[in-house]
């Protein structure tokens, strides 16, 4: 073969070599976008009908949740079943300045139940309610609308803070019991801060 056309041989396997390099990078460039929208995509999804992160803004739910503390809500357990006592859910709360904050409080009393507060204590259809399996130990002063008995709608939850000194609940009229479709999620996991990462009870 003559130098010339061996050349010309040489020069086409490089320029092959280079186009399957550009052809390859290429692929790996396109990979890498289409991985980057699917993992997008997922966390819109998530965001959008599962999770959603929020963030407590006061001292209610202490000492199971405090003031600062982020918390990933579950948008779509709802959807399958209906909500549990001893449930921590979000709803909005009355409006304040034209705009309706959240509320992060416990469900106490279902529907079609009767709750009183007596006493101190929260009674579910005339029996005490044992809650100190989540750490409630204060004694309620201010039984509100629940000071005598008060029986729930087929739609409507008797909702509680964990701090019931302070917490701003189903107790005052302002607020009163949760409608089923007033119920936005369940809590789901906190995230921050780190060192309490986990489920919330």
């Amino acid at each position: 073969m003559k130098e010339n056309e061996k050349d010309k041989v040489s020069e086409i396997e490089g320029n092959k070599e280079q186009e399957e390099k550009k052809d390859s990078m290429m692929r790996e460039v396109l990979g890498t976008i289409a991985y980057a929208a699917i993992i997008c995509l997922i966390v819109f999804v998530i965001l959008r009908y599962v999770g959603q992160r929020t963030v407590v803004n006061g001292d209610s739910m202490d000492p199971t949740l405090a003031n600062g503390q982020n918390l990933i809500m579950d948008k779509l357990t709802y959807h399958l079943s209906e909500p549990s006592r001893f449930d921590i859910i979000i709803f909005p709360g009355p409006e304040e300045g034209g705009e309706h904050p959240y509320f992060i409080k416990r469900i106490i009393g279902l529907p079609g139940e009767t709750v009183q507060i007596y006493d101190g204590e929260v009674y579910i259809d005339g029996e005490e309610l044992e809650e100190d399996i989540y750490g409630i130990t204060d004694y309620i002063e201010n039984g509100g609308i629940a000071e005598e008995p008060f029986t729930l709608e087929e739609d409507e939850y008797f909702c509680l803070g964990d701090n019931r000194p302070v917490s701003y609940d189903s107790r005052f009229e302002e607020v009163g019991p949760v409608h089923r479709s007033e119920i936005i999620g369940k809590v789901w996991i906190r995230i921050w801060p780190l060192t309490k990462f986990g489920s919330v009870d």
